[in-house]
Protein backbone atom coordinates (compact mmCIF):
# COMPACT_ATOMS: atom_id res chain seq x y z
CA UNK A 1 0.00 0.00 0.00
CA UNK A 2 0.92 3.63 -0.34
CA UNK A 3 2.97 5.19 2.25
CA UNK A 4 0.68 7.70 5.06
CA UNK A 5 2.33 11.07 4.58
CA UNK A 6 1.44 14.27 5.52
CA UNK A 7 1.77 16.85 2.99
CA UNK A 8 3.83 19.56 3.67
CA UNK A 9 1.92 22.94 4.26
CA UNK A 10 1.32 25.10 0.94
CA UNK A 11 2.50 22.48 -1.30
CA UNK A 12 -0.40 21.25 -3.58
CA UNK A 13 -1.59 17.01 -3.29
CA UNK A 14 0.49 14.87 -6.18
CA UNK A 15 -1.01 13.26 -8.93
CA UNK A 16 -4.28 11.23 -8.65
CA UNK A 17 -4.17 12.09 -4.95
CA UNK A 18 -1.79 10.38 -4.06
CA UNK A 19 0.26 10.95 -0.71
CA UNK A 20 3.69 13.29 -0.72
CA UNK A 21 6.93 10.58 -1.68
CA UNK A 22 10.42 10.81 -0.65
CA UNK A 23 11.94 10.15 -4.32
CA UNK A 24 15.76 9.54 -4.46
CA UNK A 25 16.83 9.60 -8.16
CA UNK A 26 20.54 9.16 -9.29
CA UNK A 27 21.79 11.22 -12.36
CA UNK A 28 25.13 11.46 -14.22
CA UNK A 29 26.08 15.20 -15.36
CA UNK A 30 27.93 13.37 -18.76
CA UNK A 31 24.91 13.05 -20.95
CA UNK A 32 21.18 13.08 -21.62
CA UNK A 33 20.44 11.70 -18.10
CA UNK A 34 21.09 14.85 -16.65
CA UNK A 35 18.52 16.79 -18.63
CA UNK A 36 16.22 13.74 -18.18
CA UNK A 37 16.70 13.80 -14.27
CA UNK A 38 16.29 17.84 -14.33
CA UNK A 39 13.24 17.74 -16.52
CA UNK A 40 11.37 15.10 -14.66
CA UNK A 41 12.48 16.34 -10.97
CA UNK A 42 11.09 19.61 -11.82
CA UNK A 43 8.11 18.70 -13.01
CA UNK A 44 7.91 16.21 -10.02
CA UNK A 45 8.03 18.49 -7.33
CA UNK A 46 5.66 20.53 -8.96
CA UNK A 47 3.34 17.43 -7.98
CA UNK A 48 4.28 17.71 -4.51
CA UNK A 49 6.97 15.13 -4.36
CA UNK A 50 10.23 15.51 -2.51
CA UNK A 51 13.15 14.89 -4.79
CA UNK A 52 17.10 14.36 -3.73
CA UNK A 53 19.16 14.08 -7.16
CA UNK A 54 22.41 12.28 -6.34
CA UNK A 55 25.27 12.88 -8.94
CA UNK A 56 27.05 10.01 -10.06
CA UNK A 57 30.49 10.69 -12.08
CA UNK A 58 32.41 13.64 -13.05
CA UNK A 59 31.42 16.86 -11.18
CA UNK A 60 28.43 19.03 -12.97
CA UNK A 61 29.31 22.03 -14.61
CA UNK A 62 28.73 25.62 -13.54
CA UNK A 63 25.85 25.78 -15.93
CA UNK A 64 24.01 22.47 -14.65
CA UNK A 65 24.91 23.04 -11.18
CA UNK A 66 23.07 26.53 -11.54
CA UNK A 67 19.68 24.73 -13.29
CA UNK A 68 19.64 22.74 -10.86
CA UNK A 69 19.34 24.77 -7.90
CA UNK A 70 17.24 27.00 -9.54
CA UNK A 71 14.28 24.18 -8.69
CA UNK A 72 12.70 24.52 -6.12
CA UNK A 73 12.33 22.05 -3.07
CA UNK A 74 15.55 20.23 -4.90
CA UNK A 75 18.01 18.31 -2.95
CA UNK A 76 21.12 18.15 -4.75
CA UNK A 77 23.64 15.01 -3.98
CA UNK A 78 27.00 15.16 -5.51
CA UNK A 79 28.11 11.52 -4.51
CA UNK A 80 31.41 11.89 -6.96
CA UNK A 81 31.10 7.61 -7.09
CA UNK A 82 32.22 5.55 -10.44
CA UNK A 83 29.67 4.82 -13.12
CA UNK A 84 29.00 2.00 -14.12
CA UNK A 85 29.99 2.33 -17.85
CA UNK A 86 33.25 4.19 -16.40
CA UNK A 87 34.18 1.83 -13.63
CA UNK A 88 37.49 -0.35 -13.59
CA UNK A 89 36.88 -2.42 -11.78
CA UNK A 90 33.34 -4.47 -10.44
CA UNK A 91 34.45 -2.99 -7.13
CA UNK A 92 34.01 0.65 -8.11
CA UNK A 93 30.60 -0.10 -8.99
CA UNK A 94 30.05 -1.72 -5.79
CA UNK A 95 30.64 1.11 -3.95
CA UNK A 96 28.71 3.29 -5.77
CA UNK A 97 25.86 1.27 -4.85
CA UNK A 98 26.75 0.84 -1.23
CA UNK A 99 26.84 4.39 -1.38
CA UNK A 100 23.49 5.35 -3.15
CA UNK A 101 21.67 2.82 -0.89
CA UNK A 102 23.43 4.54 2.39
CA UNK A 103 22.26 7.87 0.92
CA UNK A 104 18.59 7.14 0.19
CA UNK A 105 17.84 6.09 3.75
CA UNK A 106 19.73 8.52 5.12
CA UNK A 107 17.31 10.63 2.89
CA UNK A 108 14.31 9.01 3.93
CA UNK A 109 13.35 7.54 0.45
CA UNK A 110 9.72 6.18 -0.19
CA UNK A 111 11.24 5.21 -3.83
CA UNK A 112 13.93 4.97 -5.94
CA UNK A 113 14.32 5.82 -9.17
CA UNK A 114 18.07 4.65 -10.46
CA UNK A 115 19.04 5.82 -13.56
CA UNK A 116 21.95 3.23 -13.97
CA UNK A 117 20.05 0.11 -13.24
CA UNK A 118 22.92 -1.78 -12.73
CA UNK A 119 23.05 -0.50 -9.37
CA UNK A 120 20.66 -2.56 -8.74
CA UNK A 121 22.55 -5.54 -8.95
CA UNK A 122 25.38 -5.10 -5.88
CA UNK A 123 22.77 -4.04 -2.87
CA UNK A 124 20.09 -4.13 -1.37
CA UNK A 125 17.68 -1.04 -1.24
CA UNK A 126 16.02 0.62 1.64
CA UNK A 127 12.71 1.20 -0.71
CA UNK A 128 11.14 -0.01 -4.14
CA UNK A 129 13.40 0.58 -7.14
CA UNK A 130 12.22 1.97 -10.36
CA UNK A 131 14.97 1.78 -13.08
CA UNK A 132 14.92 3.06 -16.72
CA UNK A 133 17.39 1.50 -19.40
CA UNK A 134 19.04 4.65 -21.33
CA UNK A 135 21.38 2.90 -23.00
CA UNK A 136 23.87 -0.13 -22.39
CA UNK A 137 27.35 -1.54 -23.09
CA UNK A 138 25.72 -4.59 -24.30
CA UNK A 139 23.09 -2.85 -27.15
CA UNK A 140 26.02 0.13 -27.33
CA UNK A 141 28.18 -2.70 -28.84
CA UNK A 142 25.99 -4.85 -30.90
CA UNK A 143 25.00 -1.57 -32.81
CA UNK A 144 29.11 -1.16 -33.16
CA UNK A 145 30.84 -4.18 -33.35
CA UNK A 146 29.87 -7.28 -34.83
CA UNK A 147 31.02 -10.40 -32.45
CA UNK A 148 30.84 -11.03 -28.78
CA UNK A 149 31.52 -8.32 -25.87
CA UNK A 150 35.11 -8.04 -24.90
CA UNK A 151 35.64 -9.00 -21.53
CA UNK A 152 35.62 -5.39 -19.94
CA UNK A 153 32.51 -4.76 -21.34
CA UNK A 154 30.92 -8.02 -20.85
CA UNK A 155 31.54 -7.79 -16.54
CA UNK A 156 29.73 -4.56 -16.75
CA UNK A 157 26.65 -5.66 -19.11
CA UNK A 158 26.18 -8.40 -16.49
CA UNK A 159 25.99 -6.36 -13.77
CA UNK A 160 23.22 -4.73 -16.16
CA UNK A 161 21.53 -8.12 -16.97
CA UNK A 162 21.51 -8.85 -12.83
CA UNK A 163 19.96 -4.75 -11.81
CA UNK A 164 17.65 -5.51 -14.93
CA UNK A 165 16.20 -8.43 -13.04
CA UNK A 166 16.47 -7.18 -9.37
CA UNK A 167 14.14 -3.80 -10.06
CA UNK A 168 10.41 -3.38 -9.01
CA UNK A 169 9.92 -1.27 -12.57
CA UNK A 170 12.17 -1.36 -15.38
CA UNK A 171 11.39 1.54 -18.34
CA UNK A 172 12.83 2.35 -21.46
CA UNK A 173 12.56 5.77 -23.61
CA UNK A 174 11.30 3.79 -26.78
CA UNK A 175 9.70 0.85 -28.21
CA UNK A 176 12.74 -0.34 -30.44
CA UNK A 177 15.20 0.19 -27.67
CA UNK A 178 12.92 -1.77 -25.39
CA UNK A 179 12.81 -4.55 -27.69
CA UNK A 180 16.36 -4.61 -28.15
CA UNK A 181 17.13 -4.59 -24.14
CA UNK A 182 14.73 -7.47 -23.88
CA UNK A 183 16.44 -9.71 -26.84
CA UNK A 184 19.90 -8.54 -25.54
CA UNK A 185 19.01 -9.61 -21.99
CA UNK A 186 16.40 -12.43 -22.09
CA UNK A 187 14.06 -10.27 -19.71
CA UNK A 188 10.19 -9.04 -20.30
CA UNK A 189 10.34 -5.89 -22.68
CA UNK A 190 10.43 -2.45 -20.32
CA UNK A 191 7.74 -0.70 -20.31
CA UNK A 192 8.20 2.50 -22.74
CA UNK A 193 7.68 5.88 -21.40
CA UNK A 194 9.08 8.31 -24.20
CA UNK A 195 11.47 10.96 -22.80
CA UNK A 196 10.26 14.94 -23.14
CA UNK A 197 11.73 18.63 -23.39
CA UNK A 198 10.13 21.77 -22.73
CA UNK A 199 9.42 24.06 -25.91
CA UNK A 200 11.63 26.92 -26.09
CA UNK A 201 9.57 29.30 -24.99
CA UNK A 202 8.80 27.31 -22.07
CA UNK A 203 12.66 27.14 -21.08
CA UNK A 204 12.68 31.13 -21.77
CA UNK A 205 13.88 30.82 -25.38
CA UNK A 206 12.03 32.60 -28.30
CA UNK A 207 10.44 29.97 -30.69
CA UNK A 208 12.05 30.77 -34.31
CA UNK A 209 9.35 32.46 -36.86
CA UNK A 210 10.77 31.09 -39.99
CA UNK A 211 13.48 29.59 -41.57
CA UNK A 212 16.87 31.41 -40.96
CA UNK A 213 18.36 34.01 -43.80
CA UNK A 214 21.27 32.22 -44.14
CA UNK A 215 21.53 28.14 -43.68
CA UNK A 216 23.60 26.31 -42.01
CA UNK A 217 23.76 22.75 -40.52
CA UNK A 218 24.02 21.82 -36.66
CA UNK A 219 24.50 18.95 -34.84
CA UNK A 220 24.98 18.24 -30.80
CA UNK A 221 25.94 15.95 -28.44
CA UNK A 222 28.67 13.68 -27.08
CA UNK A 223 31.27 14.22 -29.98
CA UNK A 224 33.06 11.57 -28.52
CA UNK A 225 30.98 8.87 -28.16
CA UNK A 226 31.22 6.52 -31.19
CA UNK A 227 27.98 5.61 -31.16
CA UNK A 228 27.19 9.12 -31.83
CA UNK A 229 28.56 9.12 -35.55
CA UNK A 230 30.17 12.59 -35.39
CA UNK A 231 32.33 10.95 -38.05
CA UNK A 232 30.18 10.62 -40.40
CA UNK A 233 29.39 14.39 -40.53
CA UNK A 234 32.63 15.23 -40.59
CA UNK A 235 33.01 13.51 -43.75
CA UNK A 236 30.15 14.80 -45.11
CA UNK A 237 31.20 18.58 -43.96
CA UNK A 238 34.18 18.08 -46.23
CA UNK A 239 31.56 17.87 -49.09
CA UNK A 240 29.44 21.04 -48.05
CA UNK A 241 29.67 24.50 -48.86
CA UNK A 242 27.04 24.76 -46.09
CA UNK A 243 28.85 25.00 -42.45
CA UNK A 244 27.93 22.07 -40.40
CA UNK A 245 28.43 23.54 -36.64
CA UNK A 246 28.91 20.67 -33.68
CA UNK A 247 27.84 21.45 -30.34
CA UNK A 248 29.73 18.74 -27.66
CA UNK A 249 32.20 17.32 -25.89
CA UNK A 250 35.18 16.29 -27.72
CA UNK A 251 37.08 14.15 -24.57
CA UNK A 252 34.78 11.24 -22.63
CA UNK A 253 35.12 10.53 -19.34
CA UNK A 254 36.26 6.99 -20.51
CA UNK A 255 39.30 8.55 -22.62
CA UNK A 256 37.64 8.77 -26.04
CA UNK A 257 38.00 11.44 -27.94
CA UNK A 258 37.31 12.59 -31.65
CA UNK A 259 39.27 15.45 -33.46
CA UNK A 260 37.27 17.16 -36.41
CA UNK A 261 38.65 17.77 -39.59
CA UNK A 262 35.73 19.30 -41.52
CA UNK A 263 32.77 20.17 -38.78
CA UNK A 264 33.17 23.33 -37.30
CA UNK A 265 33.30 22.44 -33.35
CA UNK A 266 31.70 24.70 -30.61
CA UNK A 267 32.77 22.84 -27.64
CA UNK A 268 30.17 22.14 -24.70
CA UNK A 269 27.59 24.59 -24.98
CA UNK A 270 24.68 25.52 -21.68
CA UNK A 271 21.26 24.20 -22.31
CA UNK A 272 20.51 27.86 -23.12
CA UNK A 273 23.69 28.62 -25.76
CA UNK A 274 22.20 24.97 -27.51
CA UNK A 275 18.60 26.61 -27.81
CA UNK A 276 20.04 29.77 -29.10
CA UNK A 277 21.76 28.29 -32.20
CA UNK A 278 18.19 26.78 -32.45
CA UNK A 279 16.17 29.30 -32.63
CA UNK A 280 18.32 30.04 -36.16
CA UNK A 281 16.10 27.39 -37.71
CA UNK A 282 19.35 25.17 -38.72
CA UNK A 283 19.01 21.33 -40.49
CA UNK A 284 19.57 19.46 -37.97
CA UNK A 285 21.35 16.23 -38.64
CA UNK A 286 22.38 12.82 -36.54
CA UNK A 287 24.25 10.55 -38.27
CA UNK A 288 24.23 8.22 -34.92
CA UNK A 289 24.24 4.44 -35.14
CA UNK A 290 23.20 3.71 -31.60
CA UNK A 291 20.88 6.21 -30.14
CA UNK A 292 18.23 5.07 -27.43
CA UNK A 293 16.44 8.61 -27.92
CA UNK A 294 17.74 11.38 -28.94
CA UNK A 295 17.05 13.96 -26.55
CA UNK A 296 19.18 17.12 -28.97
CA UNK A 297 17.31 15.50 -32.10
CA UNK A 298 13.65 16.05 -29.77
CA UNK A 299 14.87 19.87 -28.83
CA UNK A 300 15.87 20.62 -32.29
CA UNK A 301 12.52 19.41 -33.62
CA UNK A 302 10.84 21.58 -30.90
CA UNK A 303 12.60 24.65 -32.26
CA UNK A 304 10.90 23.71 -35.62
CA UNK A 305 14.08 22.59 -37.54
CA UNK A 306 14.61 20.25 -40.36
CA UNK A 307 15.88 16.74 -39.45
CA UNK A 308 18.66 14.38 -41.21
CA UNK A 309 18.51 11.47 -39.44
CA UNK A 310 20.16 8.10 -39.61
CA UNK A 311 17.96 5.30 -40.86
CA UNK A 312 17.96 3.44 -37.45
CA UNK A 313 15.12 1.81 -36.09
CA UNK A 314 14.75 4.30 -32.91
CA UNK A 315 14.45 7.68 -34.92
CA UNK A 316 12.13 6.06 -37.34
CA UNK A 317 10.18 5.18 -34.62
CA UNK A 318 9.77 8.59 -33.18
CA UNK A 319 10.54 10.88 -36.05
CA UNK A 320 9.07 8.45 -39.69
CA UNK A 321 7.23 10.87 -42.02
CA UNK A 322 8.42 14.32 -39.78
CA UNK A 323 12.63 14.15 -40.98
CA UNK A 324 14.87 12.62 -44.02
CA UNK A 325 16.35 9.13 -43.57
CA UNK A 326 20.03 8.34 -44.47
CA UNK A 327 22.13 5.20 -43.84
CA UNK A 328 24.53 6.26 -40.94
CA UNK A 329 27.82 5.65 -42.83
CA UNK A 330 26.56 7.40 -46.35
CA UNK A 331 28.15 10.72 -45.93
CA UNK A 332 27.03 11.73 -49.79
CA UNK A 333 24.01 11.21 -48.80
CA UNK A 334 23.69 13.31 -45.26
CA UNK A 335 25.75 15.88 -47.84
CA UNK A 336 23.42 16.26 -50.46
CA UNK A 337 19.87 15.89 -48.23
CA UNK A 338 21.54 18.71 -45.97
CA UNK A 339 22.07 20.86 -49.20
CA UNK A 340 18.79 19.99 -50.62
CA UNK A 341 16.81 21.08 -47.39
CA UNK A 342 19.04 24.30 -47.53
CA UNK A 343 18.47 25.32 -50.59
CA UNK A 344 15.01 25.21 -50.67
CA UNK A 345 12.95 27.38 -48.14
CA UNK A 346 9.63 25.43 -48.92
CA UNK A 347 11.04 22.06 -48.08
CA UNK A 348 13.20 23.46 -45.06
CA UNK A 349 9.41 24.66 -43.71
CA UNK A 350 7.49 22.20 -44.38
CA UNK A 351 10.38 19.68 -43.11
CA UNK A 352 10.65 22.15 -39.78
CA UNK A 353 7.23 22.26 -39.15
CA UNK A 354 6.61 18.47 -39.50
CA UNK A 355 9.63 18.09 -36.88
CA UNK A 356 8.08 20.55 -34.33
CA UNK A 357 4.18 18.61 -34.79
CA UNK A 358 5.74 15.82 -33.62
CA UNK A 359 7.67 17.28 -30.87
CA UNK A 360 4.29 18.16 -29.54
CA UNK A 361 3.73 14.74 -27.95
CA UNK A 362 6.93 14.47 -26.49
CA UNK A 363 6.55 16.59 -23.46
CA UNK A 364 8.01 16.72 -19.96
CA UNK A 365 4.29 16.56 -18.75
CA UNK A 366 3.51 13.15 -20.49
CA UNK A 367 7.07 12.45 -19.47
CA UNK A 368 6.11 12.62 -15.93
CA UNK A 369 3.00 11.70 -16.27
CA UNK A 370 4.08 8.29 -17.34
CA UNK A 371 6.68 8.03 -15.04
CA UNK A 372 3.95 8.59 -12.09
CA UNK A 373 1.98 5.61 -13.59
CA UNK A 374 4.27 3.27 -12.85
CA UNK A 375 5.93 4.69 -9.51
CA UNK A 376 2.07 4.65 -8.47
CA UNK A 377 1.42 1.14 -9.76
CA UNK A 378 4.74 -0.43 -7.59
CA UNK A 379 4.02 1.36 -4.15
CA UNK A 380 0.50 0.17 -4.10
CA UNK A 381 1.69 -3.36 -4.96
CA UNK A 382 5.54 -3.69 -5.73
CA UNK A 383 6.56 -7.26 -6.55
CA UNK A 384 9.24 -9.45 -4.97
CA UNK A 385 12.51 -8.75 -5.48
CA UNK A 386 15.04 -11.00 -5.37
CA UNK A 387 17.42 -10.83 -2.07
CA UNK A 388 20.80 -9.23 -1.79
CA UNK A 389 23.45 -10.67 -3.78
CA UNK A 390 25.76 -13.09 -1.63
Amino acid sequence: MLPSLTVPAGRPLPYRGAPVLNLFMTVDAVGGVWQYGLDLAEELTRQGIGVTLAVLGPEPCQDQLRAARAIRGLALCPLGASLDWTALTPGEVEAAAAMVAREAERAGADLIHLNSPALAALTEFCAPVVAVAHSCVATWWAAMRPGPLPPDLAWRASLAAEGYRRVDALLSPTRAFAEATAATYGIAPPRVVPNGRRKPADRGQRSPAGAAASPFAFTAGRLWDEGKNARTLDRAAARMQLPLLAAGDLKGPNAAQFSPEHLRPLGRLSDQDVARWLAGSPIYASAARYEPFGLGVLEAASAGCALVLSDIPTFRELWDEAAIFIAPEDEAGFAHAIEMVAADPAIRARLGAEARMRAEAFTVEAMTAGVLDVYRAVLEAPPLRAGAPA
